[in-house]
């Protein structure tokens, strides 16, 4: 996947896991790093499980990026210690 495709699937995701963790963004560069971030360990955990982890722009790879950067968000807020 190219750079640009992960920013796309790192903003994005990374926004849909700050509002389901926080309700409130951490601000949009944050938020899309942890998104990439949280892309890259999503598809980590999935592999480490059995299925496949990013594979493209597709909803499959939004729902790993979401999940692994809920991932990311919590164990950022618990090292922060912010909520």
């Amino acid at each position: 996947m190219s750079i640009l495709g992960w920013i796309i699937l790192g903003l994005i995701s990374g926004f849909v896991a700050s509002k389901i963790v926080n309700k409130s963004g951490e601000g949009l560069l944050l938020d899309m790093v942890l998104g990439i971030v949280g892309a890259i360990v999503g598809g980590f955990l999935f592999n480490l499980v059995g299925h496949s982890g990013v594979t493209g722009l597709n909803i499959y790879s939004f729902i790993v990026a979401i999940i692994g950067a809920v991932v990311v968000l919590v164990a950022y807020h618990a090292i922060t210690g912010r909520r």
